[in-house]
């Protein structure tokens, strides 16, 4: 019996022994996965390359540093410049005869999209056809005069005094034929043309057909679109951080955006709203805005910084396996790295989490990386 019991207990042992010597292997990988999880994480996603390679690449390399432009946000609204926006009223009393140009349609500088009737129009081209009629009496008497006075038979003061009788009256053609041009009035001197003095796109255009304009009415608006600036409403505790140079980003909706520069910014504040007026001129025409419109615009003071965040170029961040990731210098090449982003404006974006001080990352051409590391994980699959 009792040896019964040894050899029940040696084969304990040695079942016992059999099974740590099968685990062992297990546990001791776990271990060096706890030691050395940082090292294994490091090595996935690597991408070889050497320092020539990455020359040849023009892959731009950055350091990672805190702070981060400040941004702030202000609602805006969509303006024609001076200079791009146009009002253009009867310059006399009369009745619309003719309309070439209605709501929306584009219109060159100084053509012709309206003509009035006007009795005014006859008054100045009878003005212009008295003038010229004294112009030409007075011309033949200033010949007369210089033959006789060739031939000895008149005094100089007798020619100087036609001559001066001749200018005065070209003098007044001149005004008459200016009065009629800037009247627009036709040919037959019936009409007066009504002309745009800029190109643009109609926007509005109250003129009726055969309806009964007075001087001053207004006929048409038109505004150029490549014109358009943005105000900004800046509250009295902002107007003074905001300086005429700084960066904006204006958001037109469905994710687009428009850069910009804050042109001016007014010296005082509105005594209604207590708020100061920053103009935003466009760095680039965007047909379709449309002056009135309300946009979100975020202004860049100079020299502000959010010393609390990260901030990387756009073209660092890269989509890898549904998950953004920025390329870390490593000894043997980049790491690709996921991150958190956050908001982007003026070409960068605001790291939330991945990155930290004093990293290298690669910025220009980090799309290089990416497809590289495709293919090496295509390699690995196979």
């Amino acid at each position: 019996m009792k040896r019964n019991y040894i050899l029940a207990a040696v084969g304990i042992f040695v079942l016992t022994a059999i099974a740590i010597w099968a685990y062992w292997p297990e546990a001791s990988d776990d271990h060096s996965g706890d030691e050395h999880g940082e090292e294994s994480r490091t090595l996935e996603g690597i991408v070889q390359i050497s320092e020539r390679q990455i020359e040849a690449s023009s892959i731009g390399i950055e350091t990672v540093q805190i702070g981060s432009v400040t941004e702030l946000v202000f609602p805006a609204t969509v303006a024609a410049a001076p200079n791009a926006s146009a009002r253009i009223d009867a310059r006399a009393s009369g009745v619309v005869r003719g309309v070439s140009k209605t709501l929306g349609d584009y219109v060159r500088q100084g053509e012709a999209i309206a003509r009035i009737e006007s009795a005014d129009a006859a008054g100045l081209a009878s003005q212009v056809a008295i003038a010229r009629a004294r112009v030409n009496e007075l011309s033949a008497l200033y010949d007369r005069e210089r033959r006789l006075f060739e031939a000895n038979v008149t005094a100089r003061q007798d020619l100087e005094a036609a001559q001066a009788n001749l200018q005065v009256a070209q003098s007044e053609l001149s005004r008459a034929q200016a009065a009629a041009a800037a009247a627009g009035v036709s040919g037959d001197g019936r009409s007066l043309a009504v002309t745009s003095p800029i190109a643009g796109q109609v926007t509005s255009a109250p003129i009726i057909l055969g309806a009964y304009v007075s001087a001053g009415d207004e006929l048409f608006q038109v505004i150029n679109a490549s014109g358009l600036q943005v105000q900004v409403a800046l509250p009295a505790n902002d107007a003074a951080r905001i300086r005429p140079g700084d960066e904006a980003t204006l958001e037109l909706g469905q994710g687009r955006e428009i850069g910009g520069r804050v042109r001016s910014v007014t010296p005082a504040l509105d005594p209604e709203n207590r708020s100061a007026t920053a103009v935003i001129a466009l760095a680039r025409g965007a047909p379709d805005l449309r002056p009135g419109a309300f946009l979100q615009a975020r202004i860049r003071p100079s020299g502000e910084l959010d010393t609390a965040t990260i901030s990387v170029p756009e073209d660092a961040v890269q989509m890898v396996e549904g998950r953004e990731v920025v390329f870390v210098r490593m000894a043997s090449g980049f790491q690709a790295m996921p991150v958190t982003t956050g908001t982007r404006s003026a070409g960068r974006i605001e790291i939330g989490s991945g990155l930290r001080e004093g990293q290298q990352i690669a910025t220009r051409n980090a799309f290089l990386l990416k497809a590289e590391l495709g293919k090496e994980e295509a390699e690995h699959g196979h």
